[in-house]
């Protein structure tokens, strides 16, 4: 039950960042084409300094390590098989951007602008968290920006070496890594300013879905069977299938819990930021994060409360 009011009120209050976004382009304090600066700076500047901050937040241990790494590993492995058997079942409907949003939707949890901020109200006293957010968002990085972007925009370019390893998701784990490793910690005033951009990355990931849904008929948040598809398949489907393969893992009760967690976040909003960037399938994808972070106040706490009533 605790789980279930912590998970329930930090989604409720993350709904609400939305908010003044939705109010700004409606009012025309901000323009819509603007949408996509304010993309850009998430992507490139308050990411990376998540990254960097949440390493700093954790001490180094060969044990945390290695849980990053099965963190990164599992993650890997679902996210990529999930991308693949999805892109099988809809090439037919590849010529859609609606159906190439949804392949990538079906596999992109909000790990990081979500899940970073549960997993330390679920578990204040364990900063090591903040490294498993980290390793999952390291997975989904990798994966957005090649395969992700390759299916959205259906240009094999975005599939390469370069691509994987010169992002802004892998260029900040370069910075922040051997920091971490050698129990390196950013000093007092540079340690705030990147604590403070990594912390707008939630407010400002709202902000823009806000200014996003501001855009697009309300109407189309609930006509479409294939959004309903994509957020109970990604927020119910996904969430149970992870639990069951981490099960033959012989891990920590905590860390088996903290995947969960990310298993369970909501359909990602980088999937809205890569349809920003990439001008293909805004609309689609606005809808798809936004009914997907509403319906997150139900299947959050309650698929976290079953996981916790687990022996």
């Amino acid at each position: 039950m605790q789980y279930f009011l912590i998970t329930l009120m930090s989604v409720g209050i993350m709904l609400l960042y939305a908010v003044p976004g939705f109010v700004c382009v409606k009012t025309r304090l901000v323009k819509a084409e603007s949408i996509s600066s304010f993309a850009a700076i998430l992507i490139y500047v308050c990411q990376p300094c998540l990254t960097v901050y949440s390493l700093d937040q954790a001490d180094y241990t060969p044990s945390l390590l290695a849980d990053m790494g099965i963190v990164f590993a599992l993650s890997v492995l679902l996210q990529a098989a999930v991308l693949g058997v999805m892109f099988a079942l809809l090439r037919r409907k590849s010529d859609d951007v609606r159906y190439r949003v949804a392949n990538v939707a079906f596999a992109f949890g909000n790990c990081a602008f979500m899940g970073l901020p549960l997993l330390q109200a679920i578990y204040p006293d364990r900063p090591e968290v903040a490294a498993f957010s980290v390793a999952y968002l390291l997975g989904m990085n990798l994966m957005g920006w090649t395969v992700g972007s390759a299916i959205i925009t259906r240009n094999k370019r975005y599939i390469s070496l370069r691509k994987a390893l010169i992002n802004p998701a892998t260029i900040a784990l370069i910075v922040a890594l051997p920091l971490f490793l050698t129990g390196t910690k950013l000093p007092g005033v540079l340690g705030d300013a990147v604590a403070l951009l990594g912390r707008m990355t939630t407010p400002l990931c709202m902000l823009i879905m806000g200014m996003r849904l501001a855009t697009v008929p309300i109407k189309g948040l609930f006509t479409s069977k294939l959004q309903y598809a994509t957020i109970a398949f990604k927020q119910i489907a996904i969430p149970l299938i992870g639990l069951l393969l981490e099960w033959f893992l012989t891990i920590e009760r905590y860390l088996r819990e903290a995947l969960f967690i990310m298993f369970c976040t909501p359909v990602a909003s980088v999937v809205l930021n890569f349809a920003e960037l990439l001008g293909e399938g805004q609309e689609t994808a606005a809808n798809m994060v936004l009914l997907g972070t509403s319906a997150s106040v139900v299947t959050i706490p309650l698929l976290t409360m079953l996981v916790s009533a687990l022996p």
